[in-house]
């Protein structure tokens, strides 16, 4: 089947290239170059390694495209179902969460900048310049915090159309709608008790591979929404 006569498949690659490219910046960047607790270290990484650094600003912006054409053939995919639910799809999945993206840009940049010094930045001691650069990095990581509003949100009416749509196995749906409160509790525990984030991170952890079960079973068996016609009897 190829794949341009079947957008599920479509979709599983956008989903497979982001997957991909996300990870990047959110987990590879901070295992090499931030060191938790001393601004210092974490500042010095980053000027030695710019280039990697810059590879994770590169990521971001991939991953912002990535997301609205993601949900653009996931819109593709489900309009026959429900439209106004494909289109929230796109709207929380897409356009939002790309915007995030792009302000967390700019945070990194910023981070870059006073890691570096130099410049406007030689008012500043060092010690400052490297508080700095804690602090933009710091303000990457409460977007992220804000984001996982989103990044719930849109996984509700996602698996809302898949249950609905009877050309996906409807567990993937509950699958995800379970995902997306995973996500939802997460974002508000980073609010409201921070310091408990990374343990519901755990708990939620085989909700969240329901994104996964959905890339693989959409690469390996594709789907295709039938004709109107069809539909119709």
């Amino acid at each position: 089947m190829s794949f341009t006569r079947n957008p599920g498949r479509v979709a599983g690659l956008w989903y497979l290239l982001l997957t991909i490219v996300g990870p990047v910046r959110l987990i590879i960047i901070p295992s090499k170059l931030i060191v938790s607790g001393n601004a210092a270290a974490t500042a010095g990484n980053i000027a030695a390694h710019e280039r990697l650094f810059r590879f994770g600003i590169a990521s971001e912006l991939i991953s912002a495209m990535v997301l609205i054409f993601l949900t653009l053939a996931f819109y593709r995919l489900f309009r026959g179902v429900d439209p106004q639910l494909a289109a929230l799809v796109v709207i929380l999945g897409g356009v939002m969460p790309a915007l995030m993206y792009l302000v967390n840009v700019v945070n990194d940049l910023g981070a870059l900048t006073a890691a570096q010094g130099g410049g406007f930045l030689s008012a500043f001691d060092r010690p400052q310049q490297e508080a700095l650069a804690s602090l933009f990095l710091r303000l990457f990581d409460h977007t992220n915090t804000s984001a996982e509003i989103l990044w719930g949100a849109w996984l509700l009416p996602l698996g809302v159309v898949v249950y609905k749509s009877r050309f996906l196995p409807r567990f993937l749906g509950v699958w995800l709608i379970a995902a997306g409160l995973g996500y939802l509790l997460l974002c508000f525990t980073g609010v409201f008790a921070p310091s408990h984030q990374t343990q519901v991170f755990t708990y939620s952890q085989l909700a969240f591979f329901g994104e996964i079960a959905l890339m693989l079973w959409l690469l390996i068996r594709g789907a295709k929404p039938p004709s109107p016609e069809a539909a119709q009897v």
